[in-house]
């Protein structure tokens, strides 16, 4: 089964970072990246209102121009109309701890992750994965 993996991420240097450490992973891939979150709302706009599946997961930069991450998953929910949304792993470079906590306590969001992305972090988001969906059969 192919995982369709969605990088929103304003900086191109860690966009190909999290892909090439994606593309190293042992599982096949459909990587797209959204160069900044209005991109990203109008991709997932369209993908809804063609009634077409959404990523399985998203790895969200939240510093970004002129709408960061936070701003995002409020128009993404907006946005859902109530279908099922993707995993959502913040990545960020920063080590802030009030975005920590507050992505610890946000519905949508699934995990937090210090950049760049490891094969560890893709261990234990995949782990976890493969856990719940065989629980749920």
């Amino acid at each position: 089964m192919q995982r369709n993996i969605c990088i929103i991420d304003d900086d191109l240097v860690s966009q190909f970072a999290t892909r090439y450490c994606i593309e190293q992973y042992s599982e096949n891939f459909a990587i797209s990246t959204c160069a900044d979150a209005e991109e990203a709302l109008v991709v997932l706009s369209e993908l809804i209102l063609q009634n077409k599946e959404l990523p399985d997961i998203i790895f969200l930069d939240l510093i970004m121009g002129d709408m960061n991450g936070w701003e995002f998953l409020d128009n993404l929910k907006k946005l859902s109309k109530g279908k099922k949304l993707p995993e959502i792993y913040v990545l960020s470079a920063f080590v802030n701890s009030k975005d920590r906590a507050i992505a610890k306590e946000h519905a949508l969001i699934d995990g937090y992750i210090d950049k760049p992305l490891s094969r560890n972090s893709l261990d234990k988001i995949f782990a976890a994965k493969t856990n719940s969906e065989s629980s749920s059969m």
